[in-house]
C-alpha cells in the first residue's frame, strides 16, 4: 500500500506538469513542470521525503531501462544521423559543459541558501 501511496504523489505531480504545460504557453515540458513542481514541494516541506522515497528510489533504479528504446530508435536512424554526426558531437559537448556549468551554479547557491536558512 505504501508503494501505491508514493507513486500517486509522483503521478499527481506528474499530472500537474500536464496541466501547467497546456495552461502556460511557454515551450517547456510537461515533464519539466512536473519535476519544477515537486522540487517546490519538496522545498517547503509540503511533501517530505519519506512520502516518496521508496518509489523514487525504484524509478531511478529503473531509469536505464527506460533508456533502451529511444537507443534503439536512435541504432535504427543512424544512416540518417550519421550525415550530421559533427553538428551532434559539438552540440553535446558544448551542452554538456554548460550543464556542468548551470548545474554547479546552481548547487553552490542553493547550498548558500541552506547556509544562510539556518
Amino acid at each position: 500500500m505504501k508503494y501505491i501511496y508514493q507513486a500517486a504523489v509522483i503521478l499527481l505531480f506528474t499530472f500537474l506538469g500536464e496541466a501547467l504545460a497546456a495552461l502556460i504557453p511557454l515551450e517547456i515540458p510537461a515533464a519539466i513542470w512536473g519535476l519544477i513542481l515537486l522540487f517546490l514541494a519538496l522545498c517547503f516541506k509540503i511533501v517530505k521525503v519519506e512520502q516518496i522515497k521508496d518509489c523514487g528510489g525504484w524509478l531511478i533504479a529503473i531509469l536505464p531501462i527506460l533508456f533502451v528504446a529511444p537507443t534503439v530508435n536512435l541504432l535504427d536512424q543512424a544512416g540518417v544521423l550519421a550525415a550530421s554526426l559533427p553538428a551532434f558531437i559539438v552540440i553535446v559537448v558544448v551542452s554538456t559543459f554548460v550543464v556542468f556549468a548551470v548545474a554547479g551554479w546552481v548547487t553552490q547557491l542553493l547550498g548558500r541558501w541552506k547556509e544562510d536558512g539556518k
